[in-house]
């Protein structure tokens, strides 16, 4: 087993307060070299934890994560908080089936207060904590750790509204490295890069409030300086958008300095007021290849962590195949426009972006925003393509039921990353996609199974439909499936004379339909197969017109919950002959996709098992 020095010897927070500045350092250097090496195994989050490793060790020394509540906005900044709380040992695991998580997850350990998955929401989720401790008369810090990305999105901004007119004592800390996925967009952007508060200006300050407070009417004379200080800022210099929310703000400080970010910390604890702190840190810091392309090295696959080569070539996936589709449909009609939400090498559009950038728009991580903004551009005539992952499109609900749907816009939704997406788990999964855009008047669902099938889709959308439709599709790429079935509603994928049961799924779900069809077919069962292609307003008709075929009974398999999903449906319009196989009404834990399938019994075994294990009750119950 390799060895990490100084690391070895951490077996929880309190093993750092006796070491000196110099000695941390080594630590944080060590802690570079262990996440490198893991997260080189396993995949993960690599480049915004190798900038936070000064901040979290100083946030461990300086607080009690066991007492004291740390909020790390997103989550995936927590490798070292998570190493440092006693789960090195278990790193090798990290995002697999069974193993850490990749998050914050309060049932891993006491010191995670809360699962984090989403951006903007700390600073809400941290008041609401500070408010508590108020009210049971307790004594603990909150700290909630956002970055300047998430600082994009406007719920931060209501909370910090909220947080620095609240008297709460709470501390924010604002880690600010200029990135969020892509690199930052927007005003917030340039304002961070003009703050600037020295912090020994802080310590000579306090420093003079001190020797003041000792002689007879010092403190008159503290006060007096003070007022007239305030006035003058205010005359000479840009007073900070924290300051106007009622936050007191400390920094910019260079979050690589160990003793610079202790010392701020620790003069913030003191200060019974809304804090905010600035740390300016860098992404992918100590790591060559993730200093060079911190987009590249955010979310990583497994690598060589000598050279930064990926092990496994990128395949082209659905993300990369939308993208070019994109980059042509718009390279004939100027009316396309695509907008996504800090997301545009995730979502494929990193190339549109570059032909057409007139017509890009990166709205930072705001997805109300985002959605909004579409329908506006939609009601003047423009073609808005929203791209965006399930996961945060669950964020604009509201905009897409009173903005975009009750005046029946034209905006196009490709929704990346819709069903079962792993290693991320229950906060990245788009599971949710189905039930919440079913619920809404007049917005038509697409499922392409194959790349053949998403570029016929996105044409019918862009030029076959007047209202809101949304094109889901996963993560990766197609699978055995190659056929273009999309001018159907309903298509028929496989026949089987004298069937005893009809396999009904949609999207790429129907590759372990045919598999599972192939195993039942060895043991002597028939079952035919039958993909959706438009879950909406439509599909009623076309289960009518193949009534005398879709009798009988039908097993309805899909990756999305149970609640609101396709099944459901079927099940209300097709009696009492019906059977669901989905991911049922929980969260999923993270791992493997296949893992997942399997463990929801959705894969082709678990399909095949369930009609075996079945067949003879619904022949009997069918006669």
């Amino acid at each position: 087993m390799k060895r990490y020095g100084i690391l070895d010897n951490i077996t929880s927070p309190a093993d750092l307060r006796g070491l000196s500045y110099d000695t941390l350092g080594v630590l944080c250097a060590s802690l570079r070299e262990f996440i490198v090496d893991s997260v080189s195994r396993t995949g993960g989050h690599l480049a915004s934890n190798l900038g936070v490793v000064e901040l979290a060790v100083a946030l461990e020394r300086e607080f009690d994560s066991t007492r004291d509540r740390i909020i790390y906005d997103v989550g995936h900044q927590s490798y070292v908080h998570k190493i440092l709380t006693g789960r090195r040992d278990r790193f090798d695991t990290l995002r697999q089936y069974g193993g850490l998580s990749g998050f914050m997850k309060p049932e891993e350990s006491v010191t995670d207060p809360c699962v984090t998955g989403h951006a903007s929401d700390s600073v809400s989720v941290a008041l609401g904590m500070a408010h508590a401790r108020t009210l049971k008369n307790q004594k603990y810090h909150v700290v909630a750790v956002i970055g300047d990305g998430a600082l994009t999105g406007g719920m931060a901004y209501e909370a910090l509204s909220n947080a620095g007119t609240s008297g709460e004592p709470l501390l924010v800390v604002l880690n600010d490295n200029n990135m969020s996925i892509a690199k930052n967009v927007g005003g917030l952007s340039r304002h961070l890069s003009r703050l600037r508060v020295s912090p020994r200006y802080l310590h000579t300050k306090a420093r003079v409030k001190e020797r003041l407070a000792r002689i007879p009417g010092g403190g008159a004379v503290s006060r007096g300086i003070s007022r007239m200080k305030a006035r003058m800022k205010r005359l000479l210099l840009p007073t900070s958008l924290f300051e106007q929310m009622g936050f007191i703000y400390l920094g910019p400080v260079d979050g690589h300095d160990l003793k610079s970010v202790c010392e701020l910390l620790a003069q913030a604890k003191k200060i019974k007021k809304p804090v905010l702190l600035h740390v300016m840190t860098q992404k992918g810091r100590g790591y060559a290849p993730s200093e060079r392309e911190p987009e590249k090295y955010h979310g990583v696959s497994p690598f060589d962590p000598l050279t930064g080569a990926f092990k496994a070539a990128k395949k082209e996936d659905f993300s990369a195949c939308f993208g070019r589709e994109m980059c042509a449909f718009a390279e004939k009609d100027a009316r396309i426009c695509a907008i996504t939400a800090a997301m545009p090498s995730g979502t494929g559009l990193t190339r549109f972006a570059s032909r057409f950038p007139d017509r890009f728009f990166d709205v930072g991580i705001a997805e109300e925003h985002a959605v909004a903004m579409a329908a506006g551009m939609a009601a003047q005539g423009l073609v808005p393509v929203v791209a965006m992952y399930s996961t945060f499109l669950q964020r604009a609900y509201d905009q897409l039921v009173h903005d975009v749907a009750i005046e029946g816009l034209h905006v196009i939704f490709c929704v990346d990353r819709a069903g079962i997406v792993g290693a991320d788990g229950a906060t990245h999964n788009g599971v949710l996609d189905v039930a919440f855009l079913r619920s809404i008047p007049g917005i038509k669902i697409f499922c392409p199974s194959n790349f053949a099938e998403l570029r016929s889709m996105m044409s019918h959308a862009l030029y076959h439909e007047s209202g809101p439709v949304a094109i889901r599709y996963p993560r990766g790429g197609e699978g055995a499936f190659r056929k273009d079935t999309a001018g159907e509603t309903i298509a028929c994928v496989r026949e089987a004379a004298g069937h005893t049961v009809t396999l009904l799924t949609h999207g790429v779900m129907i590759n372990e339909a045919i598999a599972a069809a192939d195993i039942l077919e060895s043991k002597g069962v028939h079952a035919q197969i039958y993909k959706v292609n438009e879950i909406g307003n439509g599909l009623a008709d076309a289960f009518r017109e193949r009534e005398q075929e879709l009798s009988g009974w039908c097993v309805v398999v899909e990756d999305v919950v149970e609640s609101g999903s396709l099944g459901e449906w079927v099940a209300a319009h097709q009696g009492g002959r019906v059977d669901r196989l989905n991911t049922g009404d929980r969260f999923l834990p993270h791992g493997g996709v296949n893992e997942l399938y399997r463990h929801c019994g959705i894969d082709a075994e678990g399909i095949a098992s369930f009609v075996i294990k079945n067949r003879k009750g619904k022949e009997n119950d069918l006669g």
